[in-house]
Protein backbone atom coordinates (compact mmCIF):
# COMPACT_ATOMS: atom_id res chain seq x y z
CA UNK A 1 0.00 0.00 0.00
CA UNK A 2 1.51 3.38 -0.94
CA UNK A 3 1.74 5.98 1.52
CA UNK A 4 2.88 9.67 1.05
CA UNK A 5 3.35 12.46 3.39
CA UNK A 6 3.00 16.00 2.41
CA UNK A 7 3.46 18.97 4.12
CA UNK A 8 3.25 22.51 2.68
CA UNK A 9 2.29 26.47 3.43
CA UNK A 10 -0.92 27.17 3.90
CA UNK A 11 -1.70 30.55 2.73
CA UNK A 12 -5.26 30.53 4.09
CA UNK A 13 -3.94 29.20 7.56
CA UNK A 14 -0.80 31.32 7.49
CA UNK A 15 1.55 28.26 8.40
CA UNK A 16 2.66 24.81 7.39
CA UNK A 17 -0.42 21.94 7.10
CA UNK A 18 0.90 17.95 7.16
CA UNK A 19 -0.72 15.14 5.28
CA UNK A 20 -0.41 11.37 5.18
CA UNK A 21 -2.25 9.76 1.65
CA UNK A 22 -2.32 6.53 1.23
CA UNK A 23 -3.23 5.18 -2.40
CA UNK A 24 -2.51 5.36 -6.06
CA UNK A 25 -5.70 5.99 -7.49
CA UNK A 26 -9.51 5.80 -6.89
CA UNK A 27 -12.40 7.95 -4.99
CA UNK A 28 -10.59 10.73 -2.99
CA UNK A 29 -11.79 10.37 0.14
CA UNK A 30 -10.85 13.19 2.82
CA UNK A 31 -10.87 11.44 6.38
CA UNK A 32 -10.35 13.86 9.50
CA UNK A 33 -8.86 12.65 12.66
CA UNK A 34 -11.13 12.76 15.82
CA UNK A 35 -10.66 15.97 18.03
CA UNK A 36 -7.62 17.64 18.11
CA UNK A 37 -6.14 14.74 16.80
CA UNK A 38 -2.99 14.50 14.35
CA UNK A 39 -2.77 13.69 10.67
CA UNK A 40 -1.57 10.08 11.44
CA UNK A 41 -4.30 9.17 14.07
CA UNK A 42 -6.19 7.41 11.81
CA UNK A 43 -3.25 5.04 10.85
CA UNK A 44 -2.08 4.77 14.36
CA UNK A 45 -5.91 3.63 15.29
CA UNK A 46 -5.95 0.44 12.51
CA UNK A 47 -8.43 2.86 10.37
CA UNK A 48 -6.47 2.80 7.05
CA UNK A 49 -5.39 -0.76 7.75
CA UNK A 50 -9.29 -1.66 7.71
CA UNK A 51 -9.54 -0.69 4.31
CA UNK A 52 -6.36 -1.56 2.77
CA UNK A 53 -7.78 -3.83 0.75
CA UNK A 54 -9.83 -1.02 -1.22
CA UNK A 55 -6.74 1.18 -1.01
CA UNK A 56 -4.40 -1.64 -2.37
CA UNK A 57 -7.30 -2.69 -5.71
CA UNK A 58 -7.35 1.24 -6.35
CA UNK A 59 -10.88 1.53 -5.32
CA UNK A 60 -10.31 4.53 -2.73
CA UNK A 61 -7.14 7.33 -2.53
CA UNK A 62 -7.49 8.25 1.37
CA UNK A 63 -6.25 12.03 2.61
CA UNK A 64 -5.74 12.35 6.06
CA UNK A 65 -5.15 16.48 7.10
CA UNK A 66 -3.57 17.52 10.02
CA UNK A 67 -6.45 18.70 12.52
CA UNK A 68 -6.20 22.77 13.86
CA UNK A 69 -9.06 21.95 16.57
CA UNK A 70 -6.52 22.95 19.19
CA UNK A 71 -6.30 26.47 17.23
CA UNK A 72 -10.08 26.91 16.61
CA UNK A 73 -12.80 24.91 18.79
CA UNK A 74 -10.86 23.62 21.48
CA UNK A 75 -8.85 26.83 21.97
CA UNK A 76 -10.41 28.37 25.18
CA UNK A 77 -7.37 31.09 25.60
CA UNK A 78 -8.91 32.76 22.25
CA UNK A 79 -12.32 34.16 21.96
CA UNK A 80 -14.89 32.15 20.66
CA UNK A 81 -15.09 34.64 17.05
CA UNK A 82 -11.02 33.87 16.84
CA UNK A 83 -12.12 29.99 16.89
CA UNK A 84 -14.66 30.22 14.83
CA UNK A 85 -12.61 32.30 11.95
CA UNK A 86 -9.61 29.59 12.67
CA UNK A 87 -11.92 26.79 11.34
CA UNK A 88 -13.09 28.74 8.62
CA UNK A 89 -9.77 29.38 7.40
CA UNK A 90 -8.92 25.26 8.21
CA UNK A 91 -12.36 25.10 5.84
CA UNK A 92 -10.84 27.41 3.02
CA UNK A 93 -7.77 25.21 2.94
CA UNK A 94 -9.65 21.91 2.27
CA UNK A 95 -11.76 23.74 -0.30
CA UNK A 96 -9.02 26.25 -1.85
CA UNK A 97 -6.04 23.83 -1.71
CA UNK A 98 -6.46 20.06 -0.75
CA UNK A 99 -9.63 19.83 -2.73
CA UNK A 100 -8.32 20.60 -6.21
CA UNK A 101 -4.76 18.38 -5.40
CA UNK A 102 -7.11 15.46 -5.11
CA UNK A 103 -8.89 16.15 -7.85
CA UNK A 104 -6.07 16.63 -9.94
CA UNK A 105 -4.32 13.43 -8.46
CA UNK A 106 -7.31 11.40 -8.75
CA UNK A 107 -9.24 12.26 -12.17
CA UNK A 108 -12.34 12.49 -9.66
CA UNK A 109 -14.70 15.89 -9.90
CA UNK A 110 -16.15 14.95 -6.25
CA UNK A 111 -14.51 13.45 -2.68
CA UNK A 112 -15.58 11.34 0.11
CA UNK A 113 -15.76 13.25 3.31
CA UNK A 114 -15.47 10.79 6.33
CA UNK A 115 -14.65 10.67 10.04
CA UNK A 116 -15.33 9.82 13.50
CA UNK A 117 -15.99 11.55 16.85
CA UNK A 118 -15.32 15.45 16.20
CA UNK A 119 -13.69 14.22 12.92
CA UNK A 120 -17.51 13.26 11.52
CA UNK A 121 -18.27 16.68 12.54
CA UNK A 122 -15.60 17.83 9.96
CA UNK A 123 -16.91 15.60 7.34
CA UNK A 124 -20.27 16.38 7.99
CA UNK A 125 -19.55 20.45 7.88
CA UNK A 126 -17.42 20.17 4.78
CA UNK A 127 -20.01 18.26 3.15
CA UNK A 128 -22.84 20.18 3.71
CA UNK A 129 -21.21 23.81 2.83
CA UNK A 130 -19.70 22.36 -0.02
CA UNK A 131 -22.03 20.12 -1.06
CA UNK A 132 -20.93 20.27 -4.98
CA UNK A 133 -17.48 19.26 -3.82
CA UNK A 134 -18.58 15.90 -2.17
CA UNK A 135 -20.14 12.36 -3.70
CA UNK A 136 -20.84 10.56 -0.15
CA UNK A 137 -20.48 11.43 3.70
CA UNK A 138 -19.28 8.83 6.19
CA UNK A 139 -19.60 9.94 9.60
CA UNK A 140 -19.00 7.33 12.70
CA UNK A 141 -20.17 8.57 16.13
CA UNK A 142 -19.99 12.06 14.91
CA UNK A 143 -21.23 15.55 16.52
CA UNK A 144 -22.83 18.35 14.51
CA UNK A 145 -23.47 20.77 16.90
CA UNK A 146 -20.70 23.21 18.23
CA UNK A 147 -22.51 25.45 20.51
CA UNK A 148 -20.88 23.88 23.17
CA UNK A 149 -17.69 25.51 22.43
CA UNK A 150 -18.53 29.00 21.68
CA UNK A 151 -19.45 29.83 25.42
CA UNK A 152 -23.09 31.47 24.07
CA UNK A 153 -21.08 33.61 21.62
CA UNK A 154 -22.80 33.57 18.34
CA UNK A 155 -21.92 35.45 15.23
CA UNK A 156 -21.88 34.22 11.46
CA UNK A 157 -19.04 32.49 11.27
CA UNK A 158 -20.06 29.89 13.87
CA UNK A 159 -23.41 29.65 12.03
CA UNK A 160 -21.79 28.78 9.06
CA UNK A 161 -20.02 26.10 10.40
CA UNK A 162 -22.94 24.57 12.47
CA UNK A 163 -24.58 21.91 10.32
CA UNK A 164 -27.48 21.80 12.51
CA UNK A 165 -28.22 25.11 11.81
CA UNK A 166 -27.00 26.52 8.78
CA UNK A 167 -28.44 23.13 7.10
CA UNK A 168 -32.60 23.04 7.65
CA UNK A 169 -32.83 26.12 5.30
CA UNK A 170 -30.05 25.53 2.92
CA UNK A 171 -31.90 24.17 -0.64
CA UNK A 172 -28.62 23.95 -2.41
CA UNK A 173 -29.68 21.01 -4.88
CA UNK A 174 -26.77 19.51 -4.71
CA UNK A 175 -27.24 18.18 -0.83
CA UNK A 176 -29.97 16.08 -2.50
CA UNK A 177 -27.09 13.84 -4.21
CA UNK A 178 -24.56 13.20 -2.00
CA UNK A 179 -24.66 9.70 -0.11
CA UNK A 180 -25.14 10.39 3.42
CA UNK A 181 -24.14 7.67 6.31
CA UNK A 182 -24.65 8.56 9.88
CA UNK A 183 -22.61 5.79 11.95
CA UNK A 184 -23.55 5.54 15.65
CA UNK A 185 -23.92 3.32 18.38
CA UNK A 186 -26.96 2.29 20.91
CA UNK A 187 -24.78 3.29 23.78
CA UNK A 188 -22.82 6.07 21.72
CA UNK A 189 -22.56 9.40 23.57
CA UNK A 190 -23.56 11.27 20.21
CA UNK A 191 -26.36 8.87 19.17
CA UNK A 192 -28.61 12.05 20.15
CA UNK A 193 -26.39 14.32 17.58
CA UNK A 194 -26.80 11.69 14.88
CA UNK A 195 -30.81 10.89 15.54
CA UNK A 196 -30.84 15.03 15.50
CA UNK A 197 -29.21 15.63 11.81
CA UNK A 198 -31.26 12.46 11.17
CA UNK A 199 -34.54 14.47 11.57
CA UNK A 200 -33.39 17.44 9.91
CA UNK A 201 -32.38 15.56 6.75
CA UNK A 202 -35.75 13.51 6.84
CA UNK A 203 -37.43 16.78 6.76
CA UNK A 204 -35.58 18.09 4.00
CA UNK A 205 -36.36 14.90 2.09
CA UNK A 206 -32.73 14.06 1.81
CA UNK A 207 -32.26 9.93 1.58
CA UNK A 208 -29.68 8.94 4.12
CA UNK A 209 -28.88 5.80 6.32
CA UNK A 210 -28.59 6.50 9.98
CA UNK A 211 -26.66 3.27 11.11
CA UNK A 212 -27.44 2.79 14.93
CA UNK A 213 -25.46 -0.58 15.93
CA UNK A 214 -26.21 -2.99 18.72
CA UNK A 215 -24.44 -2.88 21.64
CA UNK A 216 -22.41 -0.49 20.46
CA UNK A 217 -20.07 2.17 22.12
CA UNK A 218 -18.79 5.47 21.18
CA UNK A 219 -15.27 3.52 20.39
CA UNK A 220 -12.63 2.81 17.87
CA UNK A 221 -13.89 -1.32 17.66
CA UNK A 222 -16.80 -0.24 16.53
CA UNK A 223 -15.60 2.73 13.73
CA UNK A 224 -13.01 0.07 12.62
CA UNK A 225 -16.39 -2.40 11.41
CA UNK A 226 -18.25 0.61 9.81
CA UNK A 227 -15.32 2.55 7.53
CA UNK A 228 -15.25 -0.71 5.47
CA UNK A 229 -18.32 -1.45 4.88
CA UNK A 230 -19.41 2.18 4.48
CA UNK A 231 -16.34 2.34 1.57
CA UNK A 232 -17.60 -0.43 0.03
CA UNK A 233 -21.02 0.94 -0.84
CA UNK A 234 -19.85 3.39 -3.46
Amino acid sequence: MKEEYKKWYSPNLSGDIEFLIYGHSGHPVFLFPTSKGRYYETKDFGLIASVQHLIEEGKVKIYCPDSVDALSWYNKSISPSDRAQNHTWYDKMLAQELFPLAVCETGYQKVITAGCSFGGYHAANFAFKHPSLVSHLFSMSGTFDISSQVDGFYDSDIYYNNPVDFLPGDQDPDLWNIGIILGTGDRDICKPFNERLSGILHQKNINHWLDIRPDADHDWPVWLQQFPEYLSKI
